[in-house]
């Protein structure tokens, strides 16, 4: 940083603080976060009854499959990173699908496609949550799928009422598929707030899960019905992908940032992005340049730019392609990408790095015996690919609209191959132990959302809620930057002298992440819990 851009910022603009939303919540015993205050109920219920970490992230997830049901459920993919205090380390768990194995890049180009459908069968892969959540209850957890299961079956039994933040995606997102019309609406009209939304099929599908488990989704009669659907429809889905589809146990990516031992997702999943952020702001003092100042936003905007161009080029499908991940997050890539960071000025193109080498809900559960889980479930979308399959209230997801089209990217369309995604979830460790749990939903604006509340919490020293509750910017394309309304203090006008160009506030693309955070104390044992409140979210603790 230059002393006369130092000089000009000091002169033209004074960084401040604005006031957390919320008290952040304080407990001993344990501690959940989640987008909606059922979910988090029912998991801190799990853990007063004796439930571990493990125990209680089944339990949410199945709830909120039920009360935000736009977001996730049994049609959609999960990612978890899971510390086993037994075991001393972390633990990370695919639970993504795969393509069909009898569609091909072909049919799609056949079509006169130029970009992957958004929505109806053709968007649909296998989903995988399921897989994962069976393989987690295997491995750590202590209790039955029956009685975890048991709150979603009751919520969709007799209903939940809609909330803002569902009514808010209702408004937002036009249901048009016939299906899930008739799944989600009352009488074809969308729910009021209050209005009591029922799913009594969801409710019968989780007691043939309960009692038969995940054979009888992958392998039984939900399987089968979910082909039928697919078929019905026009898609490729089959018994044999369902049959063939497994969760895979995975190595977390992991990195540092100021001393601390941050662990990310690998690919398929873009958490790689997210350490390589963290790589290059570490070489900034960004505490320095304090908290919502035009200088700090200035350079996480520019690192943003210069790592997603490597994640748009690189990531995709291990199993498909070669992967240069141990160069991507080496300290040596990332202070020659941050020879790219211009001070005083905006970039409007950014290319790729050349290594030397080769919808969507998060939420956080610690336990009183030191376990935790970070965990992020997804139908990609909001309301996925607006197919239910018949007679379960089963909605799928839409990752197949993660593939490219191009015959020659990394992550081209392929049968029985895993999409990009854009979920990640992410722990921050402090002598081996967890220290952060932290995840934000939102597509793309999952790490910038992230990278901005773990610098919030660890240069700037503030409280897990008062980080969720500062301003967010979002990086667009090319210049074009939006700011949060409340992000006031930034002077556009010196934004403008520097390239960046500045979107209106409510500018329609934006979404500016919904983020979860549980801290526990390293000396005292205490958690702290932070929670959205941009949306319904709720941590509790007991």
């Amino acid at each position: 940083m230059t002393r006369r851009w130092l000089l000009a910022f000091s002169l033209v603009f004074a960084p401040s603080v604005h006031a957390a939303e919320r008290g952040m919540v304080v407990a001993r015993n344990g501690m959940a976060a989640s987008m909606h205050p059922l979910a988090s109920k029912i998991g801190i219920g799990v853990l007063e009854r004796g439930g571990n970490a493990a125990d209680a992230a089944i339990a949410m997830a199945a709830v909120l499959s039920v009360v935000e049901p736009q977001m996730s459920g049994l049609g959609g993919d999960a990612m978890i990173l899971y510390y086993s205090a037994a075991d001393g380390r972390v633990f990370g768990l695919n639970a993504s699908g795969r393509a069909p194995g009898a569609a091909s890049l072909d049919y799609f180009i056949d079509q006169g496609l130029d970009s992957m459908p958004r929505k109806g069968i053709h968007a649909v892969t296998v989903p995988g949550a399921l897989s994962g959540w069976t393989m987690l209850l295997e491995r750590f957890g202590s209790q039955s799928f029956a009685e975890l299961l048991d709150p979603a079956i009751r919520y969709a039994d007799e209903g939940i009422p809609v909330n803002e933040w569902l009514h808010r995606w209702y408004e937002t997102v036009s249901i048009t598929e016939e299906s899930a019309r008739k799944t989600y609406t009352i009488d074809g009209r969308i729910p009021g707030l209050g209005d009591v939304l029922v799913q009594k099929s969801l409710a019968a599908t989780y007691r043939k899960i309960a009692a038969g488990g995940a054979d009888v989704f992958y392998r039984g009669e939900i399987a089968e019905a979910i082909v039928r659907t697919s078929r019905s429809e026009g898609g490729f889905l089959t018994l044999e992908d369902l049959d063939g589809h497994r969760a895979n146990w995975v190595e977390p990516l992991e990195s540092s940032y100021r001393g601390y031992q941050v662990l990310g997702f690998p690919p398929n999943t873009q958490g790689l992005a997210l350490l390589q952020q963290l790589n290059l702001l570490d070489l900034f003092d960004l505490r320095a340049m304090g908290p919502g100042s035009l200088q700090a936003l200035h350079t996480m905007v520019e690192a943003k730019k210069l790592v997603f161009a490597d994640r748009d080029h690189f990531i995709a499908d291990p199993g498909s392609t070669s992967i240069p991940v141990e160069e991507l997050l080496s300290k040596s890539y990332a202070e020659r990408r941050a020879k790219a960071i211009d001070p005083d000025a905006a970039a409007t193109t950014v290319a790729a790095g050349r290594p030397e080498s080769h919808n969507t809900t998060y939420f956080n559960v610690a336990d009183r015996f030191g376990n935790a889980v970070s965990f992020i479930t997804s139908l990609k979308s909001p309301w996925g690919s607006q197919i239910v399959v018949e007679g379960t209230g089963i909605l799928l997801q839409n990752r197949g609209n993660g593939f490219s089209l191009d015959p020659s990217h990394p992550n081209r369309f392929a049968p029985h191959k895993r999409p990009f995604h854009t979920i990640n979830p992410a722990m921050v460790l402090q002598a081996g132990k967890p220290h952060l749990l932290v995840g934000c939903a939102g597509g793309d604006q999952q790490t910038t959302a992230m990278a901005q509340v773990l610098v919030n919490v660890i240069d700037f020293g503030m409280n897990v809620q008062d980080a969720i509750d500062q301003p967010r910017w979002t990086h667009l394309n090319g210049a074009r930057i939006a700011l949060e309304s409340k992000l006031s203090t930034t002077d556009s006008t010196e934004l403008a002298r520097m390239g960046h160009e500045l979107e209106t506030n409510d500018h329609p693309d934006v979404y500016w992440g919904d983020c979860q955070v549980i801290r526990r104390d390293d000396e005292t044992g205490a958690l702290f819990g932070g929670s959205e409140s941009r949306a319904s979210g709720a941590a509790l603790g007991y």
